[in-house]
């Protein structure tokens, strides 16, 4: 069987965490920044979880991670 290719983009976007999960960067903090408040702007620098629904569409694009 050959060896599976890795979705690249999907590879920058994703990283697994220790308890078999992925974490993520935030979305809605590349342009337009000017509008978003301090605060909002501030909570979308941490990571967040991928939901558990999406786990198997990111493990099927990163089958080695």
């Amino acid at each position: 069987m050959p060896k599976l290719k890795t979705n690249r983009g999907a590879a920058k976007r994703f990283r697994k965490t220790s308890g078999g999960g992925y974490k993520r960067g935030q979305s809605f903090r590349n342009h337009i920044l000017t509008k978003k408040s301090t605060k909002r702007k501030r909570h979308l620098r941490a990571t967040a979880q991928v939901a558990e629904a999406d786990v198997p569409a990111v493990r099927r694009m990163l089958p080695y991670s």
